[in-house]
């Protein structure tokens, strides 16, 4: 799409920007209409909006719709708060990012010795991460706990890597973040970021999301499935995954952080270097149409979101969605692509088609997507089912005689066949991702 300057703001200009809208409201509505999507998209140029609309219901049991004035839960959108609020410390002389975490954090093992601020920020700290504890969300998740008694559940295990050697995502660093934030400012992460982030930006619509505290147009968040979300106790996420906000609220920030007003440019250079695996300080470079696009995306109990951010075209999209799945994350890529002249089109409409049992039996077998991780297929009844190691089982419907899709996580199968007619491998089409996988075990 043609970047238009303020001064060539002609009818033309005008005309591209609704069609910019039509075609993306065309692709959100073919998320919302399979079942896939409800919650709130923005995308803005030059601090203008292009797109904005609320999808679905905020909350189902009383009909209320999503608007985009609801409140989000955003899950690790919040680990940019968090680095942009340790540098804000380090501004001032509090704290340094070659500083020994244990610095800050008395109670760190001896293992930690060579652990600093810069590997927490940037998950190179080798600290297993206490989300990937086995059976934490479905034993532990209503435990409330400090932000020191999450650091303890893992403190002791081994290193999983020299500190600064390799990359491995890490709640449990943010989190320790989040307590030196606490140790060095006096007061509570959330009493932080409401004097020192939220209210010097005016950021209203932002906070730390307590199950507790009544908080107006705070969105239900719900499964895939179209369940309520199973319960969290909010103190476990804290500084790694903790905040809501609205979709405007999070395109005022980030056009904030990059400008200079929450840390110095300098900072904000930090935050946005690529290390390893191309992350930064809470934040994530990558490229959308040959375009350097910085971002995160949260996913939390009932809740997937994405914001998104090309400096060079002064590009914000914000999508927050109150139902897990794929659909968050990949509505942002691809509507920033559209904005950079991607041929952006609606989902097809799939419909489902009935098969014989002896259709269904001919797919059925065990696919492996990598080593260790396998889709099992089987039938029940006239029902094909499908089973990713570790994950629950779930129905998926044919809309060709070699092609089922699952509107439950937004995926489609397709079969492939040799010269014989037997089955060999087939395609998980998934995220905007072609996953290959081999039949194994016949």
């Amino acid at each position: 799409m043609t970047r238009f300057t303020f001064l060539l703001l002609t009818a033309s200009a005008l005309l591209s920007a609704q069609d910019y809208a039509a075609k993306a409201q065309a692709y959100v509505d073919s998320w919302h209409r399979d079942g896939q999507f409800t919650g709130a998209v923005l995308v803005t140029k030059d601090g203008q909006p292009l797109f904005r609309k609320g999808y679905g219901q905020a909350n189902r049991e009383w009909n209320i719709p999503n608007s985009p004035d609801t409140r989000f839960r955003l899950g690790s959108i919040t680990k940019q708060f968090t680095a942009a609020s340790i540098l804000q410390l380090v501004e001032k002389g509090k704290i340094a990012l070659t500083d020994p975490v244990s610095k800050h954090y008395p109670d760190a093992p001896a293992a930690w010795e060579k652990i600093t601020i810069h590997h927490l920020l940037n998950h190179t700290s080798g600290i297993p991460s206490y989300t990937a504890i086995p059976d934490f969300f479905s034993k532990q998740s209503m435990i409330r706990r400090t932000p020191v008694e999450i650091v303890k559940l893992t403190q002791d295990k081994p290193l999983e890597f020299e500190p600064g050697s390799k990359f491995a995502y890490n709640n449990t660093g943010y989190v320790l973040l989040g307590h030196i934030i606490e140790r060095i400012s006096g007061g509570s992460y959330d009493e932080y970021l409401r004097k020192n982030i939220f209210d010097p930006l005016g950021l209203k619509d932002s906070g730390y999301d307590w199950n507790t505290t009544i908080v107006a147009r705070r969105a239900t968040g719900y499964t895939p499935d179209g369940k309520i979300a199973p319960y969290l106790d909010m103190s476990l996420p804290h500084a790694a995954g903790s905040l809501y906000s609205t979709i405007d609220d999070l395109a005022k920030w980030a056009d904030a952080l990059e400008s200079g007003k929450v840390v110095s440019k300098e900072d904000y250079a930090k935050m946005t270097t690529a290390y390893l695996n191309n992350y930064g300080y809470g934040l994530t470079m990558t490229k959308i149409e040959n375009h350097d696009v910085i971002g995160h995306g949260g996913g939390i109990n009932g809740f997937n979101t994405s914001l998104m951010r090309a400096p060079a075209d002064k590009l914000t999209v914000v999508v927050l969605a109150n139902q897990n799945g794929p659909a968050a994350d990949v509505i942002a890529r691809e509507l920033a692509a559209l904005h950079f002249g991607k041929d952006v089109k609606p989902r097809p409409l799939l419909t489902e088609i009935k098969l014989p049992a002896e259709k269904l039996d001919s797919v059925a077998g065990q696919y492996e997507l990598r080593p260790g991780f396998v889709l099992k297929i089987w039938r029940e009844g006239e029902q094909l089912m499908t089973q990713a190691t570790g994950q629950g089982k779930l129905p998926i419907s044919a809309s060709a005689e070699d092609r089922f899709f699952s509107k439950i996580v937004g995926a489609e199968i397709e079969f492939k066949r040799d010269a014989a007619g037997k089955v060999t491998s087939l395609i998980l089409h998934q995220g905007g991702r072609d996953m290959p996988a081999k039949r194994i075990g016949d």
